[in-house]
């Protein structure tokens, strides 16, 4: 495999990866990074075919994706995985398989594209943070992609998941991650790849974060 489809490939795989966190971090505590999480809902509004490439996809900037890169890392290079990284797993392994579902339903494409253009208009009009924004991207997830299944169980705190916003959002980002999917295919990306390029997409994502600007913790 080529230098740059690994690069292509592990930055989708990455988005994919992060929505997988997103969701898993709300559910848990109700609250996420907001760089990743802004990062990803804007993704939405990027054409899958557009110029640029999979860094353009996620707004030309890979320091944006730290946080699914870093988790492309934990999930591909961890043999026996339990709790939280096993979640991020199931979830992302759930979001490949509905963007499948999706891509081969005509009907639910043309609705898919029509809903995200609404979005970008609205986009002009709420924060990126609001709940509207929120709410109204969840319902997109909620009419189109989840009806197909199977839906991905969340799990996490039952209190923190009762709350109306933290739902919207987790629904939000599993639409991020289902799209991210599409653009993983359209890069070549599949169940083999995680079977044989694995090592190959962690070194990737190794030499991405190796380029990254130094955060304190």
């Amino acid at each position: 495999m080529a230098k740059k489809d690994t690069y292509e490939m592990t930055l989708a795989f990455a988005g994919i990866c992060q929505a997988a966190h997103l969701a898993q971090q709300l559910a848990r505590h109700g609250r996420c990074p907001e760089a990743a999480y802004h990062c990803s809902l804007r993704s939405l509004t990027h054409p899958l075919n557009g110029t640029g490439g999979a860094l353009a996809f996620f707004g030309g900037d890979e320091a944006a994706l730290r946080f699914g890169v870093e988790t492309v890392i934990a999930v591909l290079n961890t043999p026996a995985q339990k709790g939280a990284l096993a979640d991020i797993t199931r979830y992302s392994l759930g979001m490949i398989g509905l963007e499948r579902k999706v891509t081969k339903n005509t009907q639910a494409m043309s609705d898919l594209e029509q809903r995200l253009r609404q979005l970008d208009r609205q986009l002009q009009h709420f924060g990126i943070d609001s709940s509207t924004l929120a709410s109204s991207t969840a319902s997109i997830y909620t009419d189109i992609v989840s009806p197909l299944g199977p839906r991905i169980q969340i799990t996490g705190e039952q209190a923190i998941l009762q709350n109306s916003l933290v739902q919207s959002r987790v629904r939000a980002v599993l639409l991020t991650g289902v799209r991210s999917a599409m653009l993983w295919q359209q890069c070549g990306g599949g169940r083999l790849q995680l079977l044989f390029s694995r090592g190959k997409m962690v070194e990737m994502a190794k030499l991405i974060l190796s380029g990254l600007p130094h955060v304190d913790a």
